[in-house]
């Protein structure tokens, strides 16, 4: 079994810390580097039920891609929820790791995810990383279907494939005109339309589109816009990373048994449609 400081070392390589955004807290959140880790479980949020399964499941070590502190902090108090799920983690010897951005980033990173998810063909990264001469790294991806299919059969699939959520997929645009072409992003999306023009798409698929940018996008051109919820769009990476770990794992000959949590923790459980709504 590899100690807590070789599993970090394996992670950090499939996602640089270094390329995370400068606003984003990434990495180690606790843990004994010199502790053995032999069960890993991942998830997208590092909330108290995902800790509580972690707990239940036996695991060494959670890896999340979301940040339990993203903003920082000045207490762990177990007065408050996130102090509890310190605690519950360090009570446990359950070490946390975050990897947000630079496995938004990575390749393959949060995006591949998604478009594998999609049965997408990944072209390129909607928004590439300069530092990577390859040109393989950057957020978002650019993707090709396999043949053109309608923006109601493309909305159907997504909400099939991916897990299933409150809200579901929404849809902005003509339900009947064919797609050729789809930028997909793992998360909040919203800020990157200006890339999405730019790569000449028919569609986007994310998550959390508001309602300005999402209305003056369609202003803009007939792109149609796909808003699926956060969580559903960020899971398929879970269990990326997993595979990745497993990889990693029967190399080096650790014997490391990797889950992925079911456990839906998007915030929104219930949705009630308004009477004559469009479907």
């Amino acid at each position: 079994m590899p100690r807590l400081s070789e599993a970090i070392a394996a992670l950090d390589a499939l996602w640089p810390p270094g390329s995370a955004e400068a606003w984003d807290a990434v990495g180690t959140v606790c843990g004994d580097p010199d502790q053995q880790v032999s069960r890993v479980l991942f998830a997208v949020d590092p909330v108290q039920e995902i800790v509580d399964e972690a707990v239940k499941l036996g695991a060494d070590l959670l890896v999340t891609h979301h940040p339990l502190y993203l903003r920082g902090t000045t207490t762990v108090a177990a007065s408050t929820f996130k102090g509890r799920a310190v605690h519950t983690l360090i009570k446990n010897d359950i070490a946390l790791h975050v990897a947000h951005t630079n496995a938004d980033r990575a390749d393959p990173g949060v995006s591949d995810a998604l478009a594998g998810a999609l049965d997408l063909r990944v072209v390129r990264p909607l928004v590439p990383d300069p530092a990577d001469p390859a040109g393989r790294r950057g957020l978002g991806r650019v993707c090709e279907l396999d043949h053109p299919v309608t923006v109601r059969e493309f909305a159907a699939r997504a909400a099939e494939r991916l897990p299933a959520t409150a809200q579901g997929i929404r849809v902005a645009g003509d339900p009947e005109a064919l797609l050729r072409t789809v930028a997909v992003s793992g998360g909040s999306g919203d800020s990157l339309f200006e890339d999405v023009r730019a790569a000449g798409v028919d569609a986007f698929l994310t998550a959390d589109l508001r309602h300005h940018p999402a209305s003056e996008a369609r202003a803009h051109s007939p792109l149609a816009l796909l808003d699926a919820a956060h969580w559903a769009t960020e899971w398929p990476w879970c269990e990326l990373a997993a595979a990745q770990l497993d990889e990693i794992s029967d190399r080096h000959g650790w014997g490391l048994r990797v889950h992925v949590s079911k456990t839906v923790t998007d915030p929104w459980n219930s949705h009630s449609p308004s009477p004559g709504a469009p479907n």
